[in-house]
């Protein structure tokens, strides 16, 4: 009978593959090939990247969701359209490939980088800063490699900060039911993280340091830095301010981490708000502990803690958002991103999460973490694959890794929306 079950349920599963390989729709992934500048009146933002990611074989991709077993460094030119094409906040997604910079976020350099040219990149980048000063973006759970890039590279242009942009992208998969394996990414980062905040530590041209963390990766933020004060008895002064985004951490948790980076540490900034839906489902994941970027600050016993380690509370509940989930309002959110961009300049004291609807119906309907990442959260879900673009970029990996498969390579297309051709649908 056992068998029975399990070949039925094989047969499910390779009947929810087939759904979720084909149709089109979405923006284009592989956005990562570099393009001619051809808009001289876009915005170009330099970033430099430093992953734990592995290279990924798909040129467009450049890095993948996999945990690579040393860092790698990368220098990525991003071209940004003005104001008069996208709205701030925004990340204008090519509608087809390549890239157009007269309209879209459009990839022009992409270069590897080894460990000495990373150093002579920010030695560069940190003498054009008016403070010499440096902002590092650690981003969220749920987000692929051009993701990140793309969404640090609209938060620079929009806050008007002119700190040198270090990105640390570590290894998502890119799906809600990867959950765990992006926390175990996170913690597979950490030593990682904190031998750049040393090396930001002790560089004599680095005057100060900010940073800025997004859901899932304020853990790995807050963990390196209070490995780096265990391990040197106190946070640098140069540390200037942390801003904790939609903090998916355990409250409980977060007090002994503050504790242990002792009396001198930063200024944290923390934005919260209390309708954010991704952080209800990573509630439920951890045994119903309020997640940090949830809490309500004006309530007992936040408030007067919150008070005496002055960290500064900044509350979203009532900012509206294009986020179906409400977890990325501080980038969308114009006057979020330039109090951001304001706050390190002024020296005092952020994602694009593809959510599926069969993420968003999982969410919804589970109430618990047993569906992720399983079959049964995998057959409840299919049926909205078929109708999903983002559910079947999800699931398809998911899918092959419950059957013990190697990852599924797309299928080639015919009948795709020619408007929006990807390697994988071509017109």
């Amino acid at each position: 009978m056992g068998s029975i079950v399990a070949g039925y349920v094989r047969w499910l599963l390779l009947c929810a593959l087939i759904v979720i390989l084909p149709g089109c729709g979405g923006h284009p992934k592989d956005v990562m090939t570099p393009v001619a500048d051809t808009s001289p009146k876009s915005t170009k933002v330099n970033l430099l990247i430093a992953t734990t990611r592995s290279r990924s074989p798909v040129p467009g991709e450049m890095f993948n969701g996999e945990r690579a077993r040393t860092p790698a460094f990368a220098d990525i030119t991003v071209s940004i359209p003005p104001n008069t094409i996208r709205k701030e906040g925004e990340v204008a997604w090519p509608k087809r490939l390549p890239s157009n910079p007269a309209t879209d976020f459009a990839t022009l350099k992409a270069d590897d980088l080894n460990i000495d040219e990373a150093k002579r990149w920010l030695s560069a980048s940190v003498r054009k800063s008016p403070d010499h000063s440096v902002l590092v973006f650690i981003h969220g759970f749920n987000n692929r490699f051009e993701d990140s890039v793309y969404r640090f590279a609209q938060i620079v242009q929009d806050s008007g900060l002119h700190s040198a942009p270090v990105l640390v992208t570590w290894p998502s998969r890119g799906s809600l039911l990867a959950y765990g394996y992006d926390r175990e990414s996170t913690n597979y980062t950490r030593n990682a993280l904190e031998t750049l905040f040393q090396y930001l530590a002790k560089d004599p041209e680095v005057k100060e340091v900010s940073i800025l963390a997004h859901s899932m990766g304020n853990w790995l933020a807050l963990e390196s830095l209070r490995q780096m004060a265990i391990r040197n008895g106190r946070l640098p002064a140069k540390f200037k301010n942390v801003m904790l985004a939609a903090p998916d951490v355990d409250v409980d948790v977060f007090r002994q981490q503050i504790g242990d980076m002792g009396k001198q540490h930063p200024q944290f900034t923390l934005f919260v708000s209390r309708d954010d839906r991704a952080l209800a489902f990573s509630r439920r994941v951890w045994g119903d502990v309020s997640r940090l970027g949830a809490i309500d600050p004006e309530q007992a016993p936040y408030k007067a803690e919150f008070e005496a380690n002055k960290i500064v509370v900044i509350d979203l509940t009532k900012i509206k958002s294009g986020d179906r989930m409400n977890h990325g309002k501080f980038a969308e959110s114009p006057q979020i991103v330039q109090l951001i961009g304001s706050r390190i300049s002024e020296g005092q004291t952020l994602t694009d999460s593809r959510i599926g609807l069969g993420d968003q119906i999982l969410v919804a309907t589970t109430g618990t973490a047993a569906a992720a990442g399983n079959v049964a959260g995998l057959i409840l879900a299919a049926p909205v694959a078929a109708v999903d673009q983002d559910t079947r970029d999800n699931y398809a990996g998911q899918v092959s890794g419950l059957m013990g498969t190697a990852k599924p390579q797309p299928a080639m297309l015919k009948n795709c929306d020619e408007v929006r051709p990807t390697p994988s649908c071509k017109p």
